[in-house]
């Protein structure tokens, strides 16, 4: 079951297996460096040199800001909207590096759901991103409390 976009979306309307496909974000080298400036200064994210001595060859983005830029495209499409109550966590997994100019596509998928009382219930999301060849990079699962439809 696909989700689209513009649907409202309480718990109680919410299956397992129902997935949502944002759209592809390019890694800006700017924006890359940007962030790793400000939020994770280490060589491997900042010096082109050191980067070059390393196993990967050259700078690779910072995992959180590849992840940050999935979830971005994903709030464009995600399954809640404003029935959305809370996040309450989130993991995120990192398989393979990202480098300026990858090309990153996700896709979300609910992978668990469980109501916790009348007013609402948890989600789970699953979200594995691919780069342009095909790898998956990362993986994320997070957890939403998500507002139930009132009862009449």
């Amino acid at each position: 079951m696909h989700r689209n976009k513009g649907d409202t979306m309480y718990f109680d309307d919410l299956k397992i297996g129902m997935t949502a496909e944002p759209a592809p974000v390019v890694i800006d080298k700017e924006k890359m460096l940007a962030f790793a400036n400000e939020y994770d200064n280490v060589p491997l994210h900042t010096d082109e040199e050191y980067a070059k001595t390393t196993p990967f060859g050259k700078l690779i983005a910072p995992g959180v800001m590849s992840f940050m830029a999935v979830w971005a495209k994903y709030l464009e499409v995600d399954f809640f909207g404003e029935e959305l109550l809370a996040g309450k966590s989130t993991k995120i997994e990192w398989l393979k590096p990202v480098f300026a100019e990858d090309v990153l596509t996700g896709k979300a998928i609910i992978t668990n759901l469980e109501k916790r009382n009348a007013r609402n219930g948890l989600a789970e999301i699953t979200i594995e991103v691919k780069n342009q060849n095909g790898e998956v990079v990362l993986t994320n699962v997070t957890e939403a409390i998500v507002k139930c439809r009132e009862e009449k």
